[in-house]
Protein backbone atom coordinates (compact mmCIF):
# COMPACT_ATOMS: atom_id res chain seq x y z
CA UNK A 1 0.00 0.00 0.00
CA UNK A 2 1.67 3.23 -0.81
CA UNK A 3 2.25 5.70 2.02
CA UNK A 4 -0.22 8.49 1.83
CA UNK A 5 0.52 11.96 2.40
CA UNK A 6 -1.01 13.48 6.06
CA UNK A 7 -3.48 16.36 5.05
CA UNK A 8 -5.04 19.52 6.98
CA UNK A 9 -7.21 17.39 9.38
CA UNK A 10 -4.25 16.22 11.05
CA UNK A 11 -2.49 18.60 12.10
CA UNK A 12 -5.09 21.01 12.40
CA UNK A 13 -5.71 19.26 16.30
CA UNK A 14 -4.13 20.13 19.76
CA UNK A 15 -0.26 19.55 19.51
CA UNK A 16 -0.28 17.37 22.60
CA UNK A 17 -2.25 14.94 20.44
CA UNK A 18 -0.39 16.04 17.31
CA UNK A 19 2.69 15.75 18.33
CA UNK A 20 3.42 12.16 19.89
CA UNK A 21 1.22 10.76 16.47
CA UNK A 22 4.11 12.30 14.31
CA UNK A 23 6.24 9.70 15.95
CA UNK A 24 7.17 6.93 13.07
CA UNK A 25 5.44 8.97 10.21
CA UNK A 26 7.64 9.54 7.44
CA UNK A 27 9.46 13.18 6.35
CA UNK A 28 10.14 13.51 2.83
CA UNK A 29 12.41 15.95 1.56
CA UNK A 30 12.68 16.43 -2.40
CA UNK A 31 16.11 18.54 -2.84
CA UNK A 32 16.62 20.62 -5.68
CA UNK A 33 18.45 18.14 -7.90
CA UNK A 34 15.33 16.09 -7.83
CA UNK A 35 16.24 13.32 -5.32
CA UNK A 36 13.92 12.38 -2.58
CA UNK A 37 14.77 11.36 0.67
CA UNK A 38 12.82 9.57 3.36
CA UNK A 39 13.19 9.54 6.95
CA UNK A 40 10.98 8.34 10.06
CA UNK A 41 10.57 10.70 12.38
CA UNK A 42 11.88 9.31 15.99
CA UNK A 43 11.84 12.68 18.73
CA UNK A 44 9.78 15.64 19.04
CA UNK A 45 8.98 18.37 21.45
CA UNK A 46 5.65 20.20 21.91
CA UNK A 47 5.29 23.73 22.55
CA UNK A 48 1.74 24.79 23.53
CA UNK A 49 0.42 28.45 22.93
CA UNK A 50 1.23 32.09 24.99
CA UNK A 51 0.82 30.27 28.28
CA UNK A 52 3.66 27.66 27.42
CA UNK A 53 7.13 29.98 28.97
CA UNK A 54 9.40 28.00 26.25
CA UNK A 55 6.94 28.64 23.62
CA UNK A 56 7.90 31.17 21.25
CA UNK A 57 4.61 32.64 21.01
CA UNK A 58 4.74 33.17 25.04
CA UNK A 59 5.91 37.01 23.89
CA UNK A 60 3.26 37.09 21.73
CA UNK A 61 2.36 38.00 18.39
CA UNK A 62 5.42 38.56 16.76
CA UNK A 63 6.49 38.81 13.09
CA UNK A 64 8.91 35.63 14.13
CA UNK A 65 5.88 33.76 15.62
CA UNK A 66 3.10 35.12 12.87
CA UNK A 67 3.30 31.66 11.32
CA UNK A 68 1.98 29.70 14.84
CA UNK A 69 -0.51 31.44 14.90
CA UNK A 70 -1.81 29.82 11.46
CA UNK A 71 -3.42 27.13 10.85
CA UNK A 72 -1.70 23.64 11.43
CA UNK A 73 0.19 22.26 8.56
CA UNK A 74 2.66 25.24 8.25
CA UNK A 75 6.09 25.02 8.44
CA UNK A 76 8.06 27.23 11.33
CA UNK A 77 11.69 27.31 10.95
CA UNK A 78 14.22 29.63 13.31
CA UNK A 79 17.84 30.74 13.63
CA UNK A 80 19.69 29.53 16.71
CA UNK A 81 23.22 30.43 17.77
CA UNK A 82 23.38 32.14 14.62
CA UNK A 83 23.90 29.00 13.01
CA UNK A 84 21.02 26.03 13.41
CA UNK A 85 17.94 25.83 12.05
CA UNK A 86 15.28 24.34 13.63
CA UNK A 87 12.26 22.80 12.03
CA UNK A 88 9.00 22.96 13.52
CA UNK A 89 5.43 21.83 12.21
CA UNK A 90 2.71 24.08 13.00
CA UNK A 91 -0.42 22.55 14.73
CA UNK A 92 -3.92 23.56 16.02
CA UNK A 93 -6.50 25.95 14.53
CA UNK A 94 -6.04 29.76 13.29
CA UNK A 95 -5.13 32.16 16.44
CA UNK A 96 -3.91 29.20 18.50
CA UNK A 97 0.08 29.09 18.21
CA UNK A 98 1.07 25.91 18.89
CA UNK A 99 4.14 24.02 17.15
CA UNK A 100 6.10 20.69 17.36
CA UNK A 101 9.81 20.38 17.44
CA UNK A 102 11.29 17.77 15.17
CA UNK A 103 14.56 16.97 17.67
CA UNK A 104 15.38 13.45 15.87
CA UNK A 105 14.74 11.66 12.76
CA UNK A 106 16.55 8.30 11.26
CA UNK A 107 20.47 8.81 10.70
CA UNK A 108 20.01 12.56 12.05
CA UNK A 109 20.34 12.87 15.97
CA UNK A 110 19.74 16.85 17.01
CA UNK A 111 17.67 19.07 15.51
CA UNK A 112 19.96 21.24 14.13
CA UNK A 113 22.08 18.56 12.33
CA UNK A 114 18.95 16.99 10.34
CA UNK A 115 18.33 20.69 9.45
CA UNK A 116 21.96 20.70 7.79
CA UNK A 117 21.26 17.91 6.41
CA UNK A 118 18.40 18.10 4.69
CA UNK A 119 18.97 21.57 3.50
CA UNK A 120 16.35 23.56 5.97
CA UNK A 121 16.79 27.15 5.81
CA UNK A 122 14.99 30.20 6.26
CA UNK A 123 12.94 29.67 2.95
CA UNK A 124 11.16 26.95 4.62
CA UNK A 125 8.90 29.24 6.95
CA UNK A 126 5.61 29.13 6.18
CA UNK A 127 6.01 26.25 3.60
CA UNK A 128 2.53 23.92 3.81
CA UNK A 129 3.67 20.34 4.33
CA UNK A 130 0.13 19.64 2.68
CA UNK A 131 0.69 21.14 -0.35
CA UNK A 132 4.59 21.35 -0.98
CA UNK A 133 6.65 20.11 -3.74
CA UNK A 134 9.79 20.12 -1.55
CA UNK A 135 9.03 18.74 2.26
CA UNK A 136 6.02 16.61 3.29
CA UNK A 137 5.03 14.32 5.57
CA UNK A 138 3.81 10.75 5.07
CA UNK A 139 1.85 8.05 6.80
CA UNK A 140 3.73 4.83 7.99
CA UNK A 141 1.09 2.81 8.37
CA UNK A 142 3.05 1.26 11.45
CA UNK A 143 1.88 1.15 15.16
CA UNK A 144 4.47 2.71 17.16
CA UNK A 145 5.94 2.55 20.81
CA UNK A 146 6.99 5.81 22.42
CA UNK A 147 7.82 7.26 26.45
CA UNK A 148 7.49 10.83 27.41
CA UNK A 149 9.93 12.85 29.07
CA UNK A 150 10.48 16.52 30.03
CA UNK A 151 11.62 19.19 27.19
CA UNK A 152 15.41 20.23 26.74
CA UNK A 153 17.19 23.13 26.35
CA UNK A 154 14.23 25.83 28.08
CA UNK A 155 15.78 26.21 31.56
CA UNK A 156 14.62 29.80 30.63
CA UNK A 157 10.81 28.68 30.72
CA UNK A 158 11.16 28.04 34.62
CA UNK A 159 10.94 24.46 36.26
CA UNK A 160 6.97 24.13 35.92
CA UNK A 161 7.37 24.42 31.95
CA UNK A 162 10.51 22.70 32.04
CA UNK A 163 9.23 19.99 33.65
CA UNK A 164 6.15 19.24 31.38
CA UNK A 165 6.31 15.92 29.76
CA UNK A 166 5.75 16.84 26.60
CA UNK A 167 8.86 15.70 24.55
CA UNK A 168 8.35 12.47 22.59
CA UNK A 169 10.91 9.87 21.88
CA UNK A 170 10.34 6.35 19.82
CA UNK A 171 10.86 3.51 21.45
Amino acid sequence: MPKKRLKRPFYNRDVLTVAPELLGKVLVRKFDNGIISRFVIEEVEAYRGEEDLACHASKGRTSRTEIMYHEGGKIYVYLVYGMYWMLNIVTGENSIPQAVLIRRIEGFSGPGKLTGNLSIDKSFYGEDLVFSKRIWLENNNEGVNFFATSRIGINYAGEYWKNKPWRFILK
